[in-house]
C-alpha cells in the first residue's frame, strides 16, 4: 500500500514534460509495413561505436570501427546494418564534452533516419556514482547505495530528474538506470554501492522513485537492471555464469519487490541478467535466454509490456553454453527485443536473418518486438523531436541549479558509524587538517576534500597514497600527520584488501597514521564495509562515493556545517565470521 501510495504521489509532484509535436497517428505501424526484413532485424540491436562524431572521427577512431565493423564511421555502420540504438561509453570516445556528444547524437540520427526512417534510441549506463559516463562537465550524484543511505524516495526522484535532462540535452534518451538488484551478498563483485541496499522493501521505493524521475520528470527512458535479480553471487557475469539458489518464494521476498515497483510506476524498459535462476526455470538457461523467465514470468505473471533488452552479450556469462551465432536467436525466442552489444555485429545480424528466413523465427516474432521498440521512440518523442541543441546542451549539462540539487542530496546521504573520542565535530577555525588516501583522477576526492575544508576556514593539505600506499608513502603521511591537528583517511575497499591482500597496505596506512597519536577519522568513499578493517578506529564515516558533493557533504559533516543524516543502507558484519553484526542495517549516528 505505502508502495502504491508513493508512486501516486510522485506522479503527481512529477515535472511536465514539455508538449512535443506528435508523430502521424499510424507512424508504428507504416513504418513497420515499409521496412525491410533487414531494416527491422537491424532495429534489434543496440551496439557501441568509436568516435565523437559520426561522419567523422578521428584517425584511431577509424581504425576502431575498421576493426569492430568493416566500416570506418559511426554513420556508415548505421546504414549498413539500420541500426535502432547505440550505448556512448567513454572508452569509445562518444562523450568528451556536452557540445560534442550531441553533435555525435544528432549525426547518428542523421544517419538513422535516412537508412530506416526510424530514428535511434541512444543510451549510456548512467546509475550515477560509482558507474557515471556523462562527461566531467555533467553533474554527478553520489550513486544509489548513498540514495539508500539517505532513504529519501524524494531525492531519489530529483537525482534522475536532473540527471535525466542531461541525458536528454545530449541527445541520450535512456540511462540504463537503476540498479534494482537487492544487494544480499557483500562479497557481490557486480553490485555494491551500484545498489541501494540488502532491504528489498527500501531497494523497491527507492526504484519507483527513480523511474518516476527518468521517466515523467525527464522524459528519458528508465531501464531498471537486471531481471530477475543479481544480488546474491559473489560471481561476476561479466566472465562467469552465476547461479542464484533461491527459492521461488525467497525470490518473490528477496529479489522480486524492486521490478515489482518499477513495473507499477509504469518503466519503459527492463534489462535482463546473465545468471542462472532454477527456483524459476529449471533448464540451467541463463535467464537472459530462457522463455520462462522472459515471457511466461515477466511478461504473463508480472504483466511487463514494455521492451525487454538484454545485459551485453559481450558478457561471459551468456557465451559459455552457445556460440555468439546462437545467442542473439535464443534471446529473441525467450522474448528479448533489443540485443545489447554482441561480441561481432555482423554475425548476430546475419543469424537473426537466417533464423528468420530458415523459419526458426517467425518474422511476426520479429515484428512484434520492432512494433515494442518503435512506440517506445514515439512515446519518448525522438519520432517528433529527434535532434538536440548543441548549445542546450552545453547551457543545460552541468548548470548552477543541477549542481545545487546534487549538493543538497549528497548532504543528506553521509553516515557517521563511529565518533567513540568525540573528535567530530571539528572546528576548524585556524587548524590544520591532513587528508591522505585513496585518490583517482575523474573525481579527485582528495583535492576536493582539502579544498572545502580550507573554504570552511581550515589550514588544509592533502596527500594522495592510492589503496596500495608504498612504505615511503606511508612515511611521508606519517610526517604530515605529526604536523595536522585532525587526520581524515580515504578508504576503497579496505575490507576486500584484508580479506585477499597480504600486505594490507590501507589497513597499515590506517595503523602507522593512528599510532602518531593525533585524531584519525577514517571516511570510506565506496563500500562501508571498511570499519570492518579497522577495528580499532574510533571515529568512522561512509560516503559510498568519492564524486564531489559527496566529499564536500563530508567536510560539512567534519566540521559541523552539516549534521550528519544517512542511516547504514546495509549491516556491517565482521571479516572473520560475517554471521556476527557490527553495526545492523538502519544504524547512524549524528551531533
Amino acid at each position: 500500500m505505502r508502495l502504491r501510495i508513493a508512486i501516486c504521489v510522485f506522479a503527481l509532484l512529477s515535472a511536465v514534460v514539455p508538449a512535443t509535436a506528435h508523430a502521424e497517428p499510424n507512424w508504428v505501424e507504416s513504418t513497420l509495413a515499409r521496412m525491410t526484413l533487414e531494416q527491422k532485424v537491424g532495429q534489434l540491436f543496440n551496439v557501441y561505436v568509436f568516435g565523437s562524431d559520426a561522419t567523422n572521427p578521428s584517425a584511431s577512431d577509424r581504425a576502431q570501427n575498421l576493426r569492430y565493423y568493416g566500416l570506418e564511421t559511426p554513420a556508415e555502420i548505421v546504414d549498413r546494418y539500420s541500426l535502432g540504438g547505440a550505448t556512448y561509453f567513454v572508452w569509445a570516445n562518444n562523450l568528451p564534452d556536452p557540445r560534442q556528444t550531441a553533435v555525435l547524437s544528432n549525426g547518428l540520427q542523421r544517419a538513422a533516419l535516412g537508412s530506416s526512417g526510424a530514428p535511434m534510441m541512444i543510451a549510456t549506463d548512467e546509475e550515477q556514482g560509482y558507474v557515471h559516463r556523462l562527461p566531467a562537465a555533467a553533474t554527478l550524484f553520489p550513486g544509489s547505495m548513498a540514495l539508500g543511505a539517505s532513504g529519501s524516495a524524494s531525492d531519489a526522484y530529483r537525482a534522475a530528474q536532473v540527471t535525466g535532462a542531461e541525458l536528454r540535452a545530449m541527445g541520450i534518451h535512456d540511462a540504463y538506470a537503476p540498479v534494482a538488484d537487492v544487494h544480499l551478498n557483500p562479497m557481490n563483485p557486480v553490485t555494491g554501492v551500484r545498489a541501494y541496499s540488502d532491504d528489498p522493501l527500501l531497494a523497491a521505493r527507492l526504484t519507483a522513485a527513480q523511474v518516476l524521475g527518468f521517466q515523467q520528470g525527464a522524459n528519458v527512458v528508465a531501464t531498471p537492471k537486471t531481471f530477475p535479480g543479481h544480488g546474491d553471487t559473489d560471481k561476476d557475469s561479466h566472465v562467469v555464469l552465476p547461479v542464484i539458489d533461491h527459492t521461488r518464494a525467497e525470490w518473490e521476498r528477496l529479489d522480486a519487490p524492486p521490478f515489482r515497483a518499477a513495473i507499477a510506476a509504469g518503466v519503459d524498459t527492463l534489462m535482463t541478467a546473465h545468471v542462472v535462476y532454477p527456483g524459476l526455470d529449471s533448464s540451467g538457461e541463463p535467464a537472459t535466454l530462457s522463455r520462462t523467465i522472459l515471457t511466461e514470468l515477466l511478461r504473463g505473471e508480472l504483466g511487463f509490456d514494455g521492451v525487454v533488452v538484454t545485459d551485453a552479450l559481450n558478457m561471459q556469462g551468456v557465451r559459455n553454453k552457445y556460440p555468439d551465432d546462437r545467442v542473439p536467436v535464443l534471446a529473441l525466442q525467450a522474448g528479448a527485443d533489443v540485443l545489447l552489444m554482441p561480441p561481432d555485429l555482423d554475425v548476430a545480424y546475419s543469424a537473426v536473418l537466417a533464423a528468420v528466413r530458415s523459419g526458426e523465427l517467425t518474422e511476426a516474432r520479429i515484428d512484434a518486438s520492432v512494433r515494442r521498440i518503435l512506440q517506445l521512440k514515439v512515446k519518448r518523442g525522438l519520432v517528433a523531436s529527434p535532434y538536440v541543441s548543441e548549445n542546450a546542451a552545453v547551457r543545460d549539462v552541468g548548470s548552477a541549479a543541477h549542481l545545487a540539487v546534487a549538493q543538497q542530496v549528497a548532504d543528506r546521504t553521509v553516515t557517521a558509524v563511529r565518533n567513540a573520542d568525540g573528535v567530530l565535530p571539528w572546528s576548524p577555525a585556524g587548524r590544520r587538517a591532513f587528508v591522505v588516501g585513496f585518490d583517482n583522477v575523474a573525481n579527485k576526492p582528495i583535492a576536493t576534500l582539502v579544498s572545502s575544508l580550507t573554504t570552511l576556514g581550515a589550514s588544509a593539505s592533502g596527500l594522495a597514497t592510492g589503496i596500495r600506499p608504498s612504505d615511503a608513502q606511508i612515511a611521508s603521511a606519517v610526517a604530515g600527520a605529526e604536523q595536522a591537528d585532525l587526520v581524515v583517511v580515504l578508504t576503497n575497499r579496505a575490507w576486500e584488501q584484508v580479506l585477499n591482500d597480504p600486505d594490507k597496505r590501507q589497513a597499515l596506512l590506517v595503523s602507522s597514521l593512528q599510532a602518531t597519536g593525533k585524531p584519525v577519522v577514517v571516511a570510506a568513499v565506496r563500500d562501508p564495509y571498511d570499519l570492518a578493517a579497522f577495528p580499532t578506529v574510533p571515529t568512522y564515516l561512509a560516503t559510498y562515493s568519492a564524486a564531489q558533493p559527496s566529499m564536500s557533504a563530508l567536510a560539512r559533516v567534519l566540521t559541523g556545517s552539516v549534521r550528519p543524516q544517512g542511516k547504514l543502507p546495509v549491516p556491517i558484519t565482521a571479516l572473520d565470521d560475517p554471521s556476527k553484526v557490527l553495526y545492523k542495517r538502519g544504524f547512524g549516528m549524528t551531533w
